[in-house]
């Protein structure tokens, strides 16, 4: 059996930063009360006619990658994408980053995990590398938020949080040491309304909703209930970093660097104290970047990599918590 390794990372945000002042001009908060909850201080949106979309933003990400693994398109075997929200509610992402990129006809798969998407994404791709039916997968999580959040005092609770990007690594088959050396999935739906978007789904279709409450009906806008998904946050980040270094005889302290979702600053720094790690084993990014979902993972391992802070044998540890409720984590040798 084989292994797989990060051969090449790349991310991409738009160029339009809106501030929490920004947001105070929009609904009644303020930056103080937005950084105090959550640690963020802005965000990146896309701007219409900037020319971005996810499936763009993924491409352009990607395409840093691939040139950091030393590969073209055509060396790809195998798309994974990840996103909740996609360019069109069919067909995924996958395929119009493989139109886009000019690849051949790979495989293109598109997984809706959100905050746990690139985790399960990376997970995807390093089985069909170990069972030797890919050399090179390449992973990509975008998201485009900004088009479907409510911008009132009403939306402040979730609208406040989310920005647009995207992160991209090329897995590819590892001829060395190290590697991806385990991951770890979970779910639990149970929980699956505590942060969720209802519609427009097959249950509850946009005439539908115009139809019964034109005015206040709004479940095609996210909702989040965010004490209730903080304390769950806190427990399942912990207990799979965990699963994950028990699985690999190895302890919080063997970690070089974690790359938590960022979900909210104030989960990470819970995490970072319960671990007893360092300011320089945690890398994060939110506070000016907010949560970028499926790309939050990709955006901060690519700027972590790019400012020298994993090297070479490095243990890193990627982790993840999100709507499903889903959760996962990945220990790597890099």
């Amino acid at each position: 059996m084989f292994t797989s390794k990060i051969s090449g990372l790349g991310h991409y945000v738009p160029e339009n930063v809106v501030t929490n002042e920004d947001l105070s001009k929009l609904m009644d908060t303020n930056d103080a009360w937005i950084q105090e909850r959550t640690g963020i201080k802005e965000r990146r949106h896309i701007k219409k006619g900037d020319g971005n979309s996810t499936s763009i933003m993924g491409v352009k990400a990607a395409t840093i990658a691939l040139e950091r693994a030393s590969l073209s398109p055509k060396d790809i075997n195998m798309i994974v994408f990840a996103t909740l929200s996609p360019d069109m509610y069919f067909p995924g992402g996958g395929v119009q980053v493989q139109e886009l990129m000019g690849m051949r006809t790979i495989p293109a798969l598109d997984v809706r995990n959100q905050c746990s998407g690139f985790v399960y994404a990376i997970s995807v791709a390093d089985q069909f590398i170990k069972t030797g039916m890919y050399k090179n997968v390449l992973v990509i999580g975008s998201e485009n938020h900004s088009g479907g959040l409510d911008f009132t005092t009403r939306g402040r609770g979730v609208s406040v949080i989310f920005g647009d990007g995207a992160g991209a690594a090329v897995v590819s088959r590892n001829e060395g040491e190290g590697g991806i050396l385990s991951t770890h999935l979970h779910s639990q739906g149970k929980h699956k309304d505590e942060l969720a978007l209802q519609g427009p789904s097959t249950n509850h279709w946009v005439p539908e909703i115009i139809a019964e409450n034109p005015q206040e009906d709004i479940p095609y806008y996210p909702y989040m209930n965010g004490q209730f998904v903080f304390k769950h946050a806190v427990v399942r980040f912990a207990e799979v970093i965990n699963e994950g270094l028990e699985a690999n005889k190895l302890q919080a302290s063997d970690i070089d660097m974690l790359i938590p979702h960022q979900a909210n600053l104030r989960i990470s720094q819970f995490i970072q104290k319960k671990m007893r790690l360092s300011d320089d084993q945690v890398f994060n990014n939110i506070q000016k970047y907010g949560n970028t979902t499926a790309a939050s993972i990709p955006i901060a391992l690519s700027e972590a990599w790019e400012q020298g802070k994993i090297k070479k044998g490095d243990l890193v540890v990627l982790a993840a918590f999100g709507s499903g409720f889903t959760w996962g984590s990945a220990i790597i040798r890099w």
